[in-house]
């Protein structure tokens, strides 16, 4: 049995929390409380922000694997600007849309959102909702590695094979080769005879 520190022995469940830390953005704060001690009950770490700003601030001091933003905070459009912060975070975590005015797929989806959640909403079908949109969003971020690995070393294999076509043959010293006659010297040579 491999040696296991004391604390870790007693919450096995220690190392999934940092898999699974949550940035909640909301300015109603009872949603918020009520929010945040749902998802740890359920084994998230959680850190809440009562407006975008305090969002935008978070995502860049901090990695989240998820953030859930409210649409509709300081500005109809607070709960877009937290999305566009999360989705250049270089971490790239999983966003979730959560509000009371549902809006049309096309539109959370072209905000950069990859899940709407309406809220209300019942916690079961919330932590089902999430802990899908973990799993789907782990598996995009694997797929999109293994392709920019993929495409990366098919560059340098391809950079390879140009490098050696652009290489000269050697050809043996004192040796002369013939030029080789195109069609167009083949009809000058005629010509001229």
């Amino acid at each position: 049995m491999p040696d296991v520190p004391a604390a870790d022995a007693v919450r096995p469940w220690r190392s999934e929390l940092a898999k699974r830390r949550v940035l909640l953005v909301d300015d109603e704060v009872a949603v918020l409380l009520t929010m945040k001690a749902v998802l740890e009950i359920s084994g998230f770490d959680v850190d809440t922000a009562t407006s975008a700003q305090e969002g935008k601030s978070k995502l860049r001091t901090r990695e989240y694997q998820m953030v859930i933003t409210d649409m509709r905070m300081e500005s109809d459009a607070a709960g877009r600007e937290v999305i566009q912060a999360a989705r250049t975070a270089p971490y790239h975590p999983a966003v979730a849309l959560l509000t009371a005015f549902p809006v049309e797929q096309d539109d959370w989806m072209e905000m950069g959102a990859d899940r709407m959640l309406v809220k209300p909403m019942q916690t079961p079908v919330l932590i089902r909702q999430l802990e899908k949109l973990l799993e789907s969003h782990a598996a995009k971020l694997a797929r999109l590695s293994s392709a920019a690995a993929g495409a990366a070393s098919e560059g340098k294999a391809g950079a390879k094979k140009v490098v050696a076509k652009k290489t000269p043959a050697k050809r043996p010293a004192g040796r002369k080769v013939a030029a080789k006659r195109t069609p167009a010297k083949k009809a000058i040579k005629r010509r001229a005879r």
